[in-house]
């Protein structure tokens, strides 16, 4: 990867995504409170943890916390 392109370094982009993805749990989870209707409240605690998992990943390749991301 050419890291002297324009928005070369990964982990300013990791970051931002990062930080969205976390938005977005915290919406998703805001939300369950506000419907009543269990499917749907089970829905968005299934998208916020699949979200979570996403920042994980994201967080494991800014530490080189996994082999495949040395």
């Amino acid at each position: 990867m050419n890291t002297s392109s324009k928005g070369g370094d990964p982990l300013h982009h990791t970051t931002h995504i990062k930080q969205m993805l976390n938005d977005l749990v915290y919406h998703v989870r805001e939300d369950v409170a506000k419907v009543s209707e269990p499917k749907a409240q089970a829905l968005f605690e299934a998208t916020a943890e699949v979200l979570r998992g996403l920042a994980t990943a994201y967080d494991h390749y800014e530490t080189k916390a996994e082999p495949a991301w040395r």
